[in-house]
This record gives C-alpha cells, sequence and structure tokens, in this order.
C-alpha cells in the first residue's frame, strides 16, 4: 500500500478552522435535553438554561456543564461552590425560555412564578422538574469563550411521567412517541444517579 505523503509546512499550520456559521449550523442538528443550571441564594439567585450538560462518571457520580465566560451565573456559582441542575420537561417551555434570556428578565426574576426547593447543598431546584441533581462545584477548564465546570452530585431527585423538552434546530420541542419513563424514585440515592448519568453509548 502506497503511503501518504504529509506536506510538512500543512502539518504545522493544522486544518483550516471551519467557518462559525457552518458549525452553527451543524450542531443545530443535534437535539439535546434541556435544562435550567441554578445557583446563588434569596435575590443573589442566578440561572440560565443549557443544553451542553454531560455526564461524566458514575463512580463518583459527576457531570459537567459548559458555561460562557460571559454568564452571570458562573460568579456565583464559583463564590456559593454549588449548583443545580433541572432537566425539564415539556410543559417547561416557557420557563426555558425566561431562563434564557429571550423575555429580558434577568437575576432572581427568572425564578419568579415557579415552586423552588433545595436538597443536599441549597442550591435551588425546580420542584417539578422531570429531575433535579444537586452537586458540588469541584473545578473548571477555561477553554476559549466558556468554562467547563466539573460537578460531584450530592443528592438526586426524580419525577418521572412526563416528556422531556427538547432543543432542535434553534427552537423547543416535545419528544414525540416518549417511551415510558423508568421509575427511579424507589432506588436509592447513588443508583438513581447511576441510572441518570449513565449513557447507551458509555461501558461503566
Amino acid at each position: 500500500m502506497r503511503a501518504m505523503r504529509i506536506d510538512p509546512e500543512l502539518a504545522e499550520a493544522g486544518p483550516a478552522p471551519a467557518p462559525r456559521e457552518a458549525f452553527r449550523a451543524a450542531m443545530r442538528n443535534l437535539a439535546g435535553g434541556v435544562s435550567l443550571i441554578t445557583a446563588g441564594l434569596g435575590e443573589s439567585r442566578s440561572g440560565f438554561t443549557a443544553t451542553s450538560v454531560s455526564s461524566l462518571s458514575i463512580d463518583p457520580p459527576s457531570l459537567i456543564v459548559c458555561i460562557n465566560r460571559a454568564s452571570s451565573t458562573l460568579p456565583v456559582l464559583l463564590e456559593q461552590r454549588a449548583f443545580g441542575v433541572n432537566i425539564l420537561s415539556a410543559a417547561h417551555r416557557r420557563l426555558a425560555e425566561r431562563f434564557s434570556g429571550r423575555t429580558g428578565v434577568a437575576g432572581a426574576a427568572r425564578f419568579a412564578g415557579a415552586e423552588w426547593t433545595t436538597l443536599a447543598t441549597g442550591a435551588p431546584l425546580l420542584a417539578d422538574a422531570l429531575a433535579t441533581i444537586d452537586c458540588t462545584f469541584e473545578t473548571s477548564i477555561d477553554w476559549h469563550s466558556h468554562t467547563i465546570a466539573i460537578g460531584r452530585v450530592a443528592a438526586v431527585h426524580v419525577r418521572p411521567g412526563a416528556s422531556p423538552l427538547l432543543y432542535w434546530q434553534g427552537d423547543y420541542d416535545r419528544l414525540a412517541g416518549a417511551r415510558k419513563p423508568v421509575d427511579l424514585t424507589a432506588l436509592g440515592a447513588s443508583e438513581a444517579a447511576a441510572r441518570l448519568l449513565c449513557q447507551p453509548a458509555q461501558a461503566w
């Protein structure tokens, strides 16, 4: 088999960067679940809508959240060293829009009109979310415009029975023909976290 010859100058230069708009258009085809990332106490509460949430490990249960470094929630999260991940149902579309900033509402005002609770860390958690994951902040990585925050799962609450809210092609949608969810309420905290954080393509 003939070996491929690589131009040394091209190798040093690396691949040409993909145009931003082309990359953005490609990523709009990746449907994702929608969560609210929340942090803070009282009038210092802050939060935003996120699709960039992913499990990281199961032992210990950990996850990552990508946060724009200009976000007003980031300094609150870093100060409190705790945050909540609130996985939204299809009924939470308006709440997702409010926390995304589309309506112009900011800060603690975003929390108005919904019921909030706490678990282990004191971070605000949406009472009727599909699932809430209460996290302590462990560490972060700054990468260009964003910070990758790593959270250790401190507590989990699951409320089965509703269809999840999805984000696809720049808008919110619901999952059609959703199968009946597994009832995790009878499981212990560690096993519930394991079920929530497990991804089909990942071997633990």
